[in-house]
Order: C-alpha cells, then sequence, then structure tokens
C-alpha cells in the first residue's frame, strides 16, 4: 500500500479515500477532521467535524453555533474509527485546543501536524512527537534565517520600553487567536500584574481561554472611556490591523509593537511603522522543524504550505524522502 492510498492532496484540501473524510478542508465539505480554530484551517459550513472541545468551542464562538450540522469532540489521546480508518487527536502546541491528526489503516501511520510549534507555550497543550509512517509537516517559517529568539526575553523588552516611557502607552499588535492570549500570559509570567487592555474584537476569545483554564489576570476593554493621559503607561493588545487605524489615536503617543515570527525580518518592521518588533511566534522555527524531522525520522515527509523548497532540500540531504504538497488556501499570516 502506498501513503497516497491512506492520504491525498485533492482541490479541497487533503482527503482520505478510505475514511470519506477531509482533514482542513479549505471549502465546505461532507466530513471533516480540524486541527485548531484559525481561520484557514477551520471553516463553517461543514456537513460533520470531528476535532478537540477546545476548537469546536472557537469555531462556535468564531462562526454561530451552527457552523456545522454535526460536531464530534475527540479529546487529547482519545480517537475514533470510520469505515475501518482510525483517527486520533493529539497536542500540536500551536493555540489552545491545537491537534495533529494520527491516521491509521492497515498498519500505516501518517501524522497530519496542522500547525506546530515547539517551546513553552502557557496557553496550549505542548507539542507530542508520534512516530510514523509519514509526517505532514508545514514550513511557514522554513528558511535558516527563522530562528525565534526566547520569547521571555522579548517580553522583558517590551517591559522596559515600557520602563523608560511612563508617559507613553505601548500597543501590542497580536492575532486574536493564540498569539494575544500567549502574550498576555508572558506578561503575567514576567510579573506585570497590572491591568491589561484588549480591543473588544479579543474580549470574547479571552473570555474562551478562560474558560478553558488560561488565567489571564486582569483585563479591561480598550474602549473603556476616560482621557488619553489614562492610558500613560499602559499596555494594549490589538489585532494588527487596529495599529494603523483611527482607533489607535486614543492613547498616549502610543509605542507600536508588533508580536510575530515576521519581525525576524527588519524590512517587514519598517515598512509597517514598527517601533519595537517583538519576535514571538506560535509557529515553529527553522530548528524545531529540522529537529521534529530528525526525532521523528519518518519513511516520508510532506510539506504543506511556507518555504517547502528549503525544507525539502534539508530533507534530502539528511535522507529523509520527502515532496512538497503545494495545498492552496493556507494564508500567510503577518500576525504568525
Amino acid at each position: 500500500m502506498k501513503p497516497q492510498d491512506l492520504l491525498c492532496p485533492r482541490p479541497a484540501g487533503l482527503y482520505c479515500p478510505p475514511g470519506g473524510f477531509y482533514i482542513d478542508p479549505v471549502r465546505p465539505v461532507d466530513r471533516a477532521v480540524i486541527t485548531h480554530g484559525h481561520a484557514d484551517h477551520a471553516r463553517a459550513g461543514h456537513g460533520s467535524v470531528a476535532a478537540t472541545p477546545e476548537t469546536l468551542a472557537i469555531m462556535a464562538e468564531r462562526y454561530g453555533e451552527d457552523f456545522a450540522a454535526n460536531r464530534t469532540p475527540i479529546a487529547y489521546g482519545e480517537s475514533f474509527t470510520h469505515n475501518g480508518v482510525e483517527v486520533g487527536l493529539v497536542p500540536a502546541g500551536h493555540v489552545l485546543g491545537s491537534a495533529q491528526a494520527v491516521v491509521k489503516w492497515k498498519g500505516m501511520t501518517i501524522v497530519v501536524s496542522g500547525d506546530y510549534k515547539r517551546r513553552r507555550d502557557l496557553t496550549c497543550a505542548a507539542f507530542e512527537p508520534v512516530p510514523c509512517d509519514v509526517f505532514v509537516t508545514e514550513a511557514t517559517f522554513g528558511l535558516p534565517v527563522f530562528r525565534h529568539p526566547d520569547d521571555r526575553g522579548e517580553i522583558a523588552a517590551l517591559l522596559k520600553s515600557v520602563e523608560q516611557f511612563p508617559e507613553r502607552s505601548h500597543l501590542v499588535g497580536a492575532y486574536a487567536l493564540g498569539k494575544a492570549q500567549r502574550v498576555i500570559a508572558l506578561l503575567r509570567e514576567a510579573g506585570w500584574d497590572k491591568t491589561i487592555h484588549v480591543h473588544g474584537a479579543m474580549e470574547r476569545l479571552n473570555r474562551l481561554y478562560e474558560r478553558h483554564g488560561v488565567d489571564l489576570g486582569p483585563l479591561e476593554p480598550a474602549t473603556t472611556g476616560g482621557a488619553k493621559k489614562d492610558f500613560a503607561g499602559a499596555i494594549i493588545i490589538a489585532p494588527p490591523s487596529a495599529l494603523a487605524d483611527r482607533w489607535s489615536r486614543r492613547f498616549p503617543d502610543p509605542v507600536d509593537c508588533f508580536a510575530s515570527g515576521w519581525m525576524r525580518v527588519r524590512a517587514r518592521a519598517r515598512q509597517r511603522g514598527v517601533e519595537l518588533p517583538l519576535i514571538i511566534s506560535d509557529h515553529a522555527d527553522w530548528d524545531e522543524l529540522t529537529a521534529t524531522l530528525d526525532e521523528l525520522r519518518p519513511g516520508e515527509v510532506w510539506i504543506t504550505h511556507g518555504r517547502e523548497e528549503a525544507l525539502e532540500r534539508w530533507c534530502e540531504l539528511a535522507g529523509i524522502p520527502a515532496r512538497a504538497l503545494r495545498l492552496v488556501g493556507y494564508d500567510e499570516e503577518e500576525g504568525e
């Protein structure tokens, strides 16, 4: 049996012919397994969706309770069988509820990692390596230039700036799902116990995280009335698009910050007018990608969205057969 008999790329996404389901399909399908709640992986309109309880809750929060005709919660370590194909979910370390799909059939195991990272994150379960015949990996930051620093050092730089400029506010652009909550948790870990102000677009997801046991500390809407001077010395978390929006003018001389793995590329920071880049990513960097493949040593590696060519070449030099799937429909987000 070839791996392609178990999983193969189709226009709607990665399809399992014997199981009759897709993994993270980019258009509505009858049956879907969803790895995590980001919009390029989790879409509304499927007939049936299997995912972790956290991912299902995120989808319901974003799309409404009727986002799918049927939903099947699969906790980490659990599995279900459909048409003889067993599917289990294990942590991916990307965001709350993110999972790798472990697909087994006739003695073959394929692991679809979705999006993942290997470093510590106080807001989600850590990545768990699973031995497999084929490992499907992302390559968002699949170039050697992307070696991300310790996120605690980036948060220390933010707090140092707050100390140096107490008369200014610090406006941190962060992706609404995952990144914002991680930045808040890192600030709390670093000892920042003051109220953190958040953009209204993040309030519902923050509450969802807290319902699932992630303590974010005292938060208040950034829309709370008051004079500009009331936000002096404050830290405000907002979607990246809000940094250039008229909304940001309510704060006193804000220091524009941006938490993203793309801030490793200084030209991107300059283009966006970011004064304080924070290199904090929810994806594996180059070293994490290659270390994961070296640890797993699967029989074959399939590479999805991102810098596929560089990782494919690394696999060739490492003696691991690899190919690029070239799936379409997965966005390269600035806020990742």
